[in-house]
């Protein structure tokens, strides 16, 4: 006679809602992004009551957003767009390459030591970085008297203050948040596909524009969106290589907060910087769609087809 086996008791599970392990980030976004965001909101819509107070909200209007939108602050708008824009591109331009290399080239072995190499820097401190770029182009940095030395220019560098000075700055500072989106998504590509690229006659420049390339453009645009955005606020960077001549946004908004004292104009420069950031990612994710559109279009691989009339003569 046999018995049954016993059965397993099923341990009770505790039941949890759905969604409650995204608590903490929203919370976090709750306290860090959308509260901080509604008191400069809520202080653009004030006034600067007297010369030893900040800010009042007694009285609302948009008066502070007319103030704020002045030719001066258009034209240094256009400026930061142009340095935004131009830096965001040439990190591009510089880290392709360097994350196709590391991706594709670099065995393997050695890859995470290279990764480490692109981080290193970032980790420094900002200020630090940018104060080293401030002592190396000065008319008596090292930089100036190789180039005399070298026969390159007849004087001192006269690129510090200047636009230009701020646009190595920034595309030094950002470069490793282009690099790293590129070479994760270089890094995850399917070999057989470049295998089976080559087994159907592409070259390897056929392969590369064909097959890498626009299976590299989520990276590429991850990257461009992680560099440009935190690039149109950026303070440090023009504040310590650009001087007057290449003053951005953001350094107009910290004088209203820190100098002028008025919370209010600052909070409505703010705003404004906010709306033209937002605006130019959009009008960049459109311009990114049709370029995704066109690639595949211009790489698209096309089959030749059999005409009807072979097929209904074969079928006879």
């Amino acid at each position: 006679m046999t018995t049954a086996p016993p059965r397993l008791r099923r341990t009770p599970r505790l039941a949890l809602p759905r969604g409650i392990g995204a608590l903490p980030l929203a919370a976090w976004l709750v306290l860090f992004f959308v509260v901080p965001l509604g008191v400069v909101l809520w202080y653009s819509f004030g006034y600067k009551p007297s010369l030893y107070e900040t800010h009042a909200n007694d009285v609302l209007s948009f008066d502070r957003y007319v103030e704020a939108a002045s030719p001066t602050f258009f034209a240094v708008l256009w400026r930061t767009i142009r340095i935004a824009a131009l830096g965001t591109l040439l990190c591009l331009l510089i880290a392709f390459p360097v994350a196709y290399w590391m991706a594709v080239v670099l065995p393997a072995r050695w890859r995470g030591v290279v990764v480490a190499l692109v981080l290193v820097p970032y980790w420094t401190n900002f200020l630090v970085r940018t104060i080293g770029w401030q002592v190396s182009l000065n008319a008596d940095g090292f930089v100036s008297r190789l180039l005399q030395g070298a026969g390159l220019v007849d004087g001192p560098l006269s690129v510090l203050y200047t636009p230009a000075a701020v646009q190595l700055g920034v595309v030094y500072n950002y470069l490793p948040l282009m690099v790293l989106p590129l070479y994760v998504t270089l890094e995850r590509l399917d070999p057989a596909l470049l295998e089976a690229s080559s087994d159907l006659g592409a070259g390897r420049w056929a392969t590369f524009w064909r097959v890498t390339v626009p299976l590299s453009l989520p990276g590429a645009s991850a990257g461009a969106l992680l560099c440009f955005v935190p690039l149109m606020g950026d303070y440090i960077t023009p504040t310590v290589l650009g001087g007057a001549s290449g003053s951005m946004v953001g350094q107009m908004v910290a004088s209203q907060f820190r100098e002028a004292q008025n919370w209010a104009l600052g909070s409505a420069m703010a705003v404004l910087l906010m709306v033209a950031i937002l605006g130019s990612a959009a009008v960049f994710g459109g311009a990114a769609a049709l370029l995704r559109r066109a690639v595949a279009a211009l790489t698209a691989v096309r089959l030749p087809t059999v005409g009807a009339g072979t097929g209904a003569g074969s079928a006879s």
